[in-house]
């Protein structure tokens, strides 16, 4: 098994090894079970970027979006809590969704609810180089939420406890998938519910100490690809697969399924947190442009802009 790189939560590289847990759940000797997926593309989802706060440095997450085609960045709720409730553009910035933030009764909820939304709208305007007061964000059937506007962004939430993380794709579908690396589960039971037969034989086979880190991979990344698909729980997990060394998706029998297209990866950050990418390529960007001419729908773009003004952006 490829061992897990735990996200360094400073910078993004795969360098803090202190993943916690205990019993059942994720423990640190049992992190190696985890790994990274990833087809024949190679690596395409970059480790994901914290970013505690709107001021953080956005640069790898514009990186990772020009040289891999997507991007995730993560935070815990609370470290966006100061921005919140000081900013003086909160209503500006949520835009529609501000009648949803005012109208939740609950303050944990509320502010969750509007940290989150920050950071998407501070994520695609880093990404695409343009001012976070620009991001429209939408809702599709379901609630998946989408840029308005833009036509070659997709968009990936997710979020657990205190981490929220968001990510960004230019290629195509991307679905995200957050769970604690503690948390503490039936492994019997949760492996007939999600694995194909011949994942929960593999499974039976790994030591003991090891099935609990590989079965939570397994289950965030079953997450992610179907949320990636629009799907949900509506496509059963056990109609796909994946292995449980690095590798891609699978069909129920084990055999490798066709195509490499997609392109898969878990991450712990924070020390604590498993993040899970599925990112589809469609195709859809191959010259990797991501200037906001060239990806915000020209309509909207005019309608945004003064006559005269630069629409180039700059980065965050």
């Amino acid at each position: 098994m490829q061992p897990i790189e735990p996200t360094d939560p400073r910078n993004g590289d795969a360098r803090d090894r202190d993943g916690t847990g205990a019993g059942v759940p994720v423990a640190p000797h049992g992190a190696s079970g985890l790994g990274t997926v990833a087809t024949a593309h190679g690596c395409a989802v970059a480790p994901p970027v914290h970013i505690p706060r709107p001021d953080s440095s956005w640069l790898r997450v514009r990186e990772n979006l020009l040289d891999r085609g997507a991007t995730v960045a993560y935070a815990t709720w609370t470290e966006w809590l100061p921005s919140v409730l000081t900013t003086p553009r909160l209503r500006a910035l949520l835009g529609r969704d501000w009648d949803r933030y005012a109208d939740t009764q609950d303050p944990v909820v509320r502010c969750r609810f509007a940290a989150s939304r920050l950071l998407i709208k501070y994520t695609a305007a880093a990404a695409l180089g343009i001012d976070p007061g620009d991001i429209d964000i939408a809702y599709r059937l379901g609630g998946r939420p989408y840029l308005r506007g833009l036509d070659q962004v997709e968009v990936g939430l997710t979020h657990t406890g205190e981490l929220m993380a968001v990510g960004i794709s230019r290629l195509g579908r991307m679905g995200l998938d957050a769970e604690r690396a503690d948390r503490r589960f039936d492994l019997d039971l949760i492996r007939n519910r999600i694995c194909t037969p011949v994942e929960a034989a593999e499974l039976d086979a790994l030591p003991a100490g090891q099935r609990a880190a590989c079965l939570l991979r397994l289950w965030t990344l079953k997450e992610a690809y179907t949320k990636a698909l629009g799907q949900g729980m509506r496509l059963p997990f056990t109609e796909f697969g994946f292995d449980l060394g690095p590798g891609g998706l699978r069909t129920p029998d084990g055999t490798e399924a066709l195509g490499d297209e997609w392109a898969f990866a878990t991450h712990l950050v924070l020390g604590r947190y498993l993040i899970s990418a599925a990112c589809h390529d469609a195709g859809l960007d191959p010259a990797g442009d991501t200037s906001v001419g060239t990806m915000l729908d020209r309509r909207l773009l005019t309608a945004m802009t003064s006559p005269g003004q630069d629409t180039g952006g700059a980065d965050i």
